[in-house]
C-alpha cells in the first residue's frame, strides 16, 4: 500500500514541481546568514541573482551588507497574518500588524493543521513547533474517513471492506477510511490534528512580542492603500483616517478583505439581492451548522474524524481534545436561511426569525432516519452552543495577479476555500512562509514588486488545485453521493446509491491516496524521521488523562456550552 501511495504522490508532484518546489530565481549564488533558531532546511535557503538584479533601484535591504530591515505592514491579525509576522520577524524584517479588533481574547474553536502545515511551522521556528505540539490533538493517527450515515450503529469500530456484500452479518458502518497516516509516513511528517485557535493565537503573539514587543496595533483596521511605484513603498490607510508608510503591505484580512476590495475594484461586503454573490465571492450552495460537546463514546480513542454521508447532506464529527467532540452539519439551503447565530458573521440569536427555536431539534429533524451515532451527538450538545455559517469561496485567480505594485494578498483574502479538507489555514501558512523566504532574498526595495509577482506565480497552481479539491468534496457528497447500495436492505436503492457503491474502490485506492499525498507533498523541513512517531506516543497518554478528567467533570456537572467564538468577540469589539 505504501508503494501505491508513493507512486501517486510522485505523479502529482510532476504537476506543479516547477511552480511550487523549484524557485524561479536568476543565477548567482549568495549565502545568507543562518538564524540559530531557524534550524530547519528550506528550499530557499540560498538565492541566485543575475547581474540585472544588482542594478535594481531602491535602498539596500537587510541580509545584504549595509542594508536596512524591510518594513512590512500586515492587514489582519488572523492565523495567516500572525504566522506571516512571526516568519518575517525571525528573518530580520520590521513588521507591524494592523488589526481592526480592539484586543485579542481567548475565544474560538479548534483549527486543523494538516501534515504540510506542520512542516511549514517547524521550518519557521523549532520552538513554535514544539509549543504547538504541546497543545495539539492528533486525529490523523486514528481511523478517519466516511461512514454510512444511515447504517452506522453504536460507535463500533469495523473495517471498510466489502464483506457485507456477501455476508449479511458483516457490518457496513465504514464506507472508506482516509490514508492520513500512510501519506504522512511517506514524507516523514507529523500527523494531522487540531489545536484550539486561542492557544495558537497566544503562542504566535507571544513569539512575535519576543522579537518586537509593539508588533501589533489594535482597533484601527486597514481600509485602503496607495502604492507609490517601484522602490517607493506604500501608504496604508486606516479606518480613523490616519495612515502609515511601509515598503510593502500584505493583505491578510480575510474573505471580506478591504485590501482585495481596492485591488480588484470590489465594493466591500456588497452582495446581490439573492446573496449568491458577495464581494466577488460565490455562495457555495451550502450552509453549515456547528456545535461542540464533551462526550465519551465507544470509539472515542480509536477515531479522529468521521464524515457521515446520506441523502442530500453530510454530518462531520471530530475529536478536538480534552474529551470534546466538534460537529458540523452541512445542508444545501439558500443563502440567508438563518436559524442560528453566526459566530463567523457576527449575528446574534435575537436576529433570527425565531430566537427561541430548538436548533438541535431542528438539525435532528433534518437527519430523520439517520444513525443513532448522529442523534446521540446532537442529543448531548447544549442548544445555546450551535452556530451557523453560509459558506462562500472564490474561483482561482488564474488570470489576475494577487499583487498590485508594493501590495500583495494572501490566505483567505485571495483564496478562501470550503472547509472540507481543513486546508484554508494550512494554505495561508504556506503563503506566509513562501512570501517571507522570497522577500528575505530580495536585495533592494526596487525588487519588491517583481518578488510579489513571482510569489503569485509560485503559489497559484498549488492553491488552485487545493481550492478545487475542497469544493469538489462538497459537490460530490451532496450531488453525487447517497447511502451506498447494499443487497441486504432498502436503504440505498437510488441511482446515486449504486454509483456511490461503485465509487468505493476508486476512492479507497486512487482518489484519496492521491489527494492526501498531494496535500502533504509540500514539506520544506524534509523528512522528520522518527520524530512524528515519538510525538504521537507522547500525546497518547496525555490525551487519555485529559479526556478522562473531562468525562468525569461532565458526569458530575453536566454539559456546558462552549464559549463564544473568537469571531463573535471580534465583531463585538469593532
Amino acid at each position: 500500500m505504501k508503494l501505491l501511495f508513493a507512486v501517486v504522490a510522485a505523479a502529482l508532484l510532476v504537476v506543479d514541481s516547477f511552480t511550487i518546489h523549484r524557485p524561479h530565481l536568476p543565477q548567482r549564488t549568495v549565502t545568507r546568514k543562518t538564524n540559530p533558531i531557524y534550524s530547519t532546511s528550506s528550499w530557499l535557503a540560498s538565492v541566485k541573482l543575475d547581474d540585472s538584479a544588482q542594478v535594481e533601484s531602491g535602498e539596500l535591504l537587510g541580509g545584504w551588507k549595509g542594508g536596512r530591515p524591510l518594513k512590512v505592514a500586515i492587514a489582519g491579525g488572523g492565523v495567516g497574518g500572525l504566522t506571516c509576522a512571526l516568519a518575517m520577524l525571525k528573518r530580520g524584517m520590521d513588521v507591524t500588524i494592523y488589526e481592526r479588533t480592539e484586543a485579542f481574547a481567548r475565544f474560538g474553536g479548534p483549527i486543523q493543521f494538516a501534515s504540510n502545515a506542520l512542516s511549514v511551522i517547524k521550518a519557521i521556528d523549532d520552538d513554535l513547533f514544539t509549543q504547538i505540539m504541546d497543545r495539539f490533538t492528533f486525529t490523523g493517527t486514528r481511523a478517519c474517513g466516511i461512514k454510512d450515515g444511515l447504517r452506522a450503529k453504536g460507535f463500533r469500530m469495523t473495517n471498510d471492506s466489502l464483506d457485507y456484500v456477501v455476508n449479511p452479518n458483516a457490518p457496513s458502518d465504514w464506507f472508506v477510511k482516509f490514508p492520513l497516516k500512510e501519506c504522512a509516513d511517506i514524507f516523514g511528517l507529523p500527523y494531522t490534528g487540531v489545536i484550539d485557535r486561542p492557544d495558537l493565537q497566544e503562542i504566535l503573539i507571544d513569539e512575535c512580542k519576543k522579537i518586537k514587543p509593539d508588533f501589533i496595533v489594535n482597533g484601527n483596521g486597514v481600509v485602503g492603500y496607495e502604492s507609490h511605484g517601484q522602490g517607493k513603498g506604500v501608504t496604508v490607510n486606516f479606518a480613523d483616517g490616519s495612515s502609515a508608510d511601509a515598503d510593502l503591505c500584505v493583505g491578510s484580512d480575510g474573505i471580506w478583505s478591504s485590501v482585495r476590495a481596492q485591488m480588484y475594484g470590489e465594493e466591500l461586503k456588497s452582495s446581490t439581492k439573492n446573496k449568491l454573490k458577495k464581494q466577488g465571492c460565490t455562495y457555495s450552495g451550502y450552509t453549515v451548522f456547528a456545535g461542540e460537546t464533551t462526550l465519551s463514546t465507544e470509539d472515542y480513542y480509536e477515531t479522529g474524524y468521521k464524515v457521515y454521508i446520506g441523502p442530500q447532506r453530510y454530518f462531520v464529527t471530530s475529536d478536538v481534545g480534552n474529551g470534546r467532540v466538534q460537529w458540523y452539519a452541512f445542508f444545501a439551503l439558500p443563502p440567508g436561511s438563518k436559524k442560528a447565530p453566526s459566530g463567523w458573521g457576527g449575528s446574534e440569536r435575537t436576529d433570527q426569525a425565531n430566537p427561541e427555536e430548538d436548533l438541535v431539534g431542528y438539525i435532528k429533524s433534518l437527519h430523520e432516519g439517520w444513525s443513532d451515532e448522529v442523534h446521540y451527538v446532537l442529543d448531548n450538545t447544549p442548544k445555546e452552543s450551535v452556530e451557523q455559517r453560509d459558506l462562500y469561496d472564490r474561483s482561482p485567480e488564474l488570470l489576475r495577479s494577487w499583487a498590485d505594485g508594493n501590495v500583495v494578498l494572501m490566505g483567505d483574502a485571495v483564496h478562501p476555500m470550503m472547509p472540507n479538507l481543513g486546508q484554508g489555514g494550512c494554505q495561508a501558512i504556506e503563503d506566509a512562509y513562501v512570501l517571507t523566504e522570497m522577500l528575505a532574498n530580495t536585495k533592494t526595495t526596487g525588487g519588491i514588486e517583481k518578488t510579489l509577482q513571482e510569489f503569485y506565480k509560485k503559489r497559484i497552481v498549488r492553491v488552485s488545485i487545493v481550492q478545487f479539491l475542497s469544493r469538489l468534496a462538497s459537490d460530490l457528497i451532496i450531488n453525487a453521493f447517497d447511502t451506498p447500495w447494499s443487497p441486504h436492505d432498502d436503504k440505498g436503492k437510488s441511482w446515486k446509491s449504486y454509483l456511490t457503491f461503485f465509487w468505493k474502490p476508486v476512492l479507497q485506492y486512487l482518489i484519496f491516496p492521491a489527494q492526501f499525498a498531494y496535500l502533504y507533498s509540500y514539506y520544506p523541513t524534509g523528512s522528520m524521521g522518527q520524530l512524528p512517531a515519538q510525538l504521537q506516543e507522547q500525546w497518547k497518554s496525555r490525551h487519555a488523562i485529559d479526556s478522562e478528567k473531562a468525562f468525569e467533570e461532565i458526569r458530575k456537572s453536566g454539559q456546558k456550552a462552549a464559549g463564544p467564538s473568537f469571531f463573535q468577540a471580534a465583531n463585538a469589539t469593532k
